[in-house]
């Protein structure tokens, strides 16, 4: 059976990272075991609540691995004496895995009353700005070439000392990555 997908297109290179991870997000909806909720406690944070009653401390474990969050269950093996009449608790293994966004953070994991809470944070990203210097590649060309001048002398020809100076003085750009705070806007 041919798969398809929406990746396959030739104007889509190096997208099979987000292929992969939507085969992963489909594979994980078709189980349903262990039930478990996804509630936001903040702008930033959110818990996972899994049911896991029967589950001790020492049968799960929380781990990353990849860029996913995998919560697993194994209960060791019950006494082979017991004769049950009726069995409905499941004692199951599982492994259920969340694909966690960048800069998602595992706050910590706690086990109550049969429900396994994981917490996380996903700080909101402080905004950086970056002075990068601009150097002349071109050591023949002439100084301000193309640039336009709003002064007083715009239509004069900068002397040579002047034109030497300009040269070598490095120019600079800001970068800014992620919203500017106003403060620093105006300095820019």
């Amino acid at each position: 059976m041919t798969r398809v997908s929406g990746f396959n297109s030739p104007l889509l290179l190096g997208f099979d990272h987000f292929e992969r991870l939507l085969d992963r997000v489909q594979k994980t909806q078709a189980d349903s075991y262990p039930p478990y909720n996804i509630e936001q406690l903040g702008e930033t944070r959110l818990r996972i609540t899994l049911a896991v009653a029967g589950f001790t401390l020492d049968d799960l474990s929380v781990s990353v691995e990849e860029s996913q969050l995998v919560i697993g269950g194994r209960q060791a093996p019950d006494d082979q004496d017991r004769v049950f009449l009726h069995r409905g608790i499941a004692a199951r293994q599982f492994q259920r895995a969340f694909v966690l966004a960048e800069g998602m953070e595992i706050v910590g994991a706690h086990l109550r009353n049969g429900l396994l809470h994981v917490d996380l944070d996903r700080p909101l990203p402080q905004p950086q700005v970056r002075r990068i210097t601009i150097t002349s590649a071109d050591p023949g060309a002439e100084p301000g070439a193309g640039v336009a001048s709003a002064g007083p002398d715009a239509g004069a020809a900068p002397t040579t000392a002047a034109a030497g100076a300009e040269a070598k003085r490095p120019k600079a750009l800001v970068v800014a990555q992620g919203p500017v705070p106003e403060a620093e806007a105006g300095k820019a």
